[in-house]
């Protein structure tokens, strides 16, 4: 194969009959998704590709989100790599900081550096089923092409701004957590919070040691469970950078633990329910541990719906901030925002400086999820396939009438522990086909849409005994569901069944084509 050189990274020439794409794959996203997809096409020496990132530097949401507090919300040995384990978490979970430096590290480690372009946004990608590659729209106009996309966008990209009439009018600072502004001086202002969900828990202590008064407004309640975090201390580093088993081990031990917790306990309700209710007593008595005394604010803080409806958290110090003079929560519903603050359906006015939004993303809403364009192979754009037929895709990866199109965090797909575990499924499961059609020598992979279907019905079986359909979720406003009632979130499997899939499951489930070349 001849090969040629742009920016470091391999091109294809000559290897495919007809037009030849740019790229043999275009990794789109330089976060987790995006690197993880990248080492992994390098260690199968798979060498043309580009990830194509829209911010100048690594990381994805953990570059993007910066709010004072912002931690993993679970174990720092489980929340890596398996492949790069980490013994230097400042702290059993780790800070944000944390973990952008850790996607630096692997960056630089793993040779990625050569194969990002920065500052590149795509608006669209469109399968040319002639040639058999994918015509990318970047920014300017700019066209890319490609063999193969992996879309590694993430979920947590679009900051979701609340439907609040007024919002556009108040006259003070305002931002919403995954823009933090860092010039902004908190000291001595009036804030105001809109928002409780797993942000807010870790930013409002910090907020509550700053400002002279904090009020933090809440629409639906949040299971918090107590958080066994401390600082790693020296001697537990040294030994887990001297011991690679020690660290091992004690990965699996947070491995179950998690598992436990956020995977067994969701997805496997009506079998054990008792997990779920330990895990909401628990809360309960985190709380009232926190807040002694406290029971006007019990009821207001405790949720009606079950445990794992929305994703819990954990913490040591947000339920005791409410039991402070200069914090009030706020459950009166907003009827307005006003130049100079938040007016409830009491009709009070609420004054304040500084509005801070803690409101979310937009998760499996059309725009985000792909956060661009993808016209498939009859013309339909996957959003809107998405929205008018349900959100599915094989494994969590692909759809039928997209060839050649991977998704690294597509429905159905996350692993309730640790994103990196779902991460490392899907490169696995992308690259599999990959090379499988490299080594038919075919231009197109495509799964069956019988397969596909199948295991859509599948999904749909092993849902009914999830916790979302069986525990007053619909009071829950969890960002697991979406507009077709469905909860397509979290895969209803544990960790191991879906490495196992990933790593087996067949490759005749997909059709492999070559380009039909005419004389």
């Amino acid at each position: 194969m001849t090969v040629s050189y742009t920016n470091s990274i391999k091109k294809i020439s000559g290897e495919h009959p007809g037009e030849n794409p740019d790229y043999e794959v275009v990794v789109i996203g330089a976060g987790i998704s995006g690197m993880g997809t990248g080492i992994k096409l390098l260690s199968e020496n798979i060498d043309s590709f580009i990830i194509l990132e829209r911010a100048k530097s690594v990381g994805g949401t953990w570059r993007d989100n910066q709010y004072p507090g912002i931690a993993v919300d679970i174990s720092s040995f489980t929340y890596s790599f398996s492949f790069e384990q980490n013994a230097n978490w400042s702290r059993f979970f780790a800070p944000g900081v944390d973990l952008h430096n850790y996607t630096k590290r692997i960056g630089a480690k793993y040779g990625l550096y050569s194969h990002i372009r920065f500052n590149t946004s795509v608006s669209r990608a469109e399968f040319d089923s002639v040639n058999h590659l994918w015509r990318i729209t970047l920014n300017e106009g700019e066209i890319m092409t490609a063999r193969h996309i992996v879309a590694a966008t993430g979920g947590l990209i679009s900051p979701k701004d609340p439907d609040i009439k007024g919002l556009e009018t108040f006259e003070g600072l305002k931002m919403h957590t995954g823009k933090w502004d860092h010039s902004m001086n908190l000291k001595g202002k009036r804030v105001a919070v809109i928002g409780t969900g797993a942000t807010a828990v870790q930013m409002v202590p910090e907020l509550a040691k700053e400002v002279s008064h904090l009020d933090v407004y809440q629409r639906t309640p949040i299971w918090v469970l107590k958080k066994p975090d401390s600082p790693v201390p020296a001697w537990l580093k040294s030994a887990l950078r001297n011991l690679p088993l020690l660290q091992s081990s004690l990965r699996v031990v947070t491995d179950v633990f998690s598992e436990t917790v956020m995977v067994i306990s969701f997805l496997y309700y009506t079998k054990v329910p008792w997990l779920a209710e330990m895990a909401a007593k628990a809360g309960v008595n985190n709380m009232k541990q926190q807040l002694p005394g406290r029971e006007d604010l019990w009821e207001k803080l405790t949720p009606v719906y079950g445990f794992g409806c929305k994703r819990p958290t954990f913490s040591n110090e947000y339920f005791e901030v409410f039991g402070r003079e200069e914090v009030d929560l706020i459950t009166t519903p907003i009827e307005c925002i006003e130049k100079t603050g938040i007016r409830t359906t009491d009709g009070e006015l609420h004054p304040i400086d500084i509005l801070i939004l803690a409101t979310g993303y937009r998760v499996f809403e059309r725009g985000n999820l792909p956060s661009f364009e993808v016209i498939g192979s009859t013309g339909q754009d996957l959003g809107a396939f998405w929205e008018q037929e349900r959100h599915q895709a094989y494994l969590g990866v692909t759809v039928p009438n997209y060839p050649n199109y991977f998704t690294i965090f597509g429905p159905y797909s996350f692993l309730g522990t640790s994103f990196f575990k779902t991460v490392e499924c899907n490169s696995i499961h992308a690259v599999r086909c990959i090379k499988e059609a490299k080594k038919q020598n075919a231009t197109c992979v495509e799964i069956k849409k019988e397969v596909h279907d199948e295991y859509f019905e599948d999904i749909q079986r092993r849902q009914q005994g999830t916790i979302f359909f069986n525990h007053n979720c619909s009071l829950a406003n969890s960002y697991y569901f979406d507009v077709h009632g469905d909860a397509p979130m979290l895969r209803p499997s544990t960790s191991m069944e879906a490495l196992w899939q990933a790593k087996h499951f067949p490759l005749t489930n997909y059709s492999y084509s070559k380009v039909k070349v005419t004389a």
